[in-house]
């Protein structure tokens, strides 16, 4: 009878906790959220584009956020992880700084270009890794329009300071990396230089989580991609709780109704070694790597439960990864 009770009473805990987890509200400073995501968007910064003095404000702009906030940088050496990369073979009229201080259209040949990570990080109890990326970088200035990347992908960055608040307020079970990548657009340079210099062991990474395109969906919904490859990652989030849609899917290429993102965006890095990933993304939409990507066009109630939405599935694995350890 002693040995029912106990089981009657854990049963008991266990439901209480995914009831506590589906009442419980995430707060974010949602003002703030729609603030970066307008300056990393805006004109000034001039698309983003991969070794641009736009995308070198965004690394400095990203390393204030994170420092303003008491969240520590990744490396001893700063928030502000530098690469080089040459177009070797590769010829490309982008706008490039230039030595000596102009700037101009310049045929890219056996060209190195520098790249710049910014990474930050969150100690847990554990040893073991969450790595959670966006991409910073963005298509630039094309035949004079300036391609400003709100939702593709400033959306998944902002987001990203808006999650490192959080979890620097609420501490996690395991260790969070925080790393907004650069040169997705061109190959996902930056993701593979930052898991080759990862600031920690890799064999302590017990999965990627990756969000590119979280803004702009008019029919409100997210995809969680990823799950055909982890099925087991599918649990934690059904205790979810949101006023928009969490849809599954998009990691199948034999399903001929969508297309499959398995190798899409910076989470193929960590996917094509082995790595857990899930990955949160809208689908394409009229303004996918046009210039009218801008902040006046993304859904703004939606971006802000999608980044609530996103920090609670991340609360779900901490808790749910934590267990499995045990």
């Amino acid at each position: 009878m002693k040995k029912l009770l106990t089981l009657l009473c854990l049963g008991l805990c266990v439901i209480a906790c995914k009831q506590n987890l589906h009442e419980k509200r995430v707060i974010i400073n949602e003002a703030q959220l729609l603030q970066r995501l307008k300056i990393i968007s805006h004109d000034s910064l001039e698309g983003r584009y991969f070794g641009t003095p736009g995308n070198i404000k965004t690394q400095h702009y990203l390393a204030k956020e994170f420092k303003s906030l008491g969240i520590a940088p990744a490396f001893a050496e700063g928030y502000i992880q530098r690469y080089p990369h040459t177009f070797s073979g590769q010829r490309r009229q982008r706008m490039y700084p230039v030595h000596g201080g102009s700037d101009g259209l310049l045929n890219v040949s056996d060209t190195t270009v520098y790249g710049g990570n910014v990474v930050a990080k969150i100690e847990g109890k554990l040893k073991e890794t969450i790595v959670i990326t966006a991409h910073l970088d963005h298509l630039g200035v094309i035949e004079g329009e300036i391609y400003n990347g709100a939702d593709d992908n400033a959306s998944g960055v902002a987001a990203l300071v808006a999650i490192g608040e959080y979890f620097k307020n609420n501490p996690p079970k395991h260790r969070l990396i925080l790393a907004a990548v650069d040169a997705e657009e061109i190959g996902s340079l930056g993701a593979e230089y930052l898991f080759k210099h990862f600031p920690v062991d890799t064999t302590q990474i017990v999965l990627n989580i990756n969000m590119d395109m979280i803004s702009h969906n008019d029919s409100l919904a997210l995809y969680a991609s990823g799950l055909y490859h982890y099925p087991s990652l599918k649990e934690p989030l059904t205790h979810l709780n949101s006023p928009i849609k969490l849809l599954f899917g998009h990691d199948n290429n034999k399903n001929i109704n969508e297309d499959d993102w398995t190798f899409s965006s910076d989470h193929r890095v960590f996917h094509k070694r082995g790595i857990p990933f899930v990955y949160f993304g809208v689908e394409d939409h009229k303004d996918y790597h046009e210039a009218t990507d801008v902040f006046e066009n993304i859904n703004k109630e939606f971006y802000i439960e999608a980044v609530k939405l996103i920090i609670q599935a991340i609360e779900a694995y901490d808790s749910y990864l934590h267990s499995s350890h045990d």
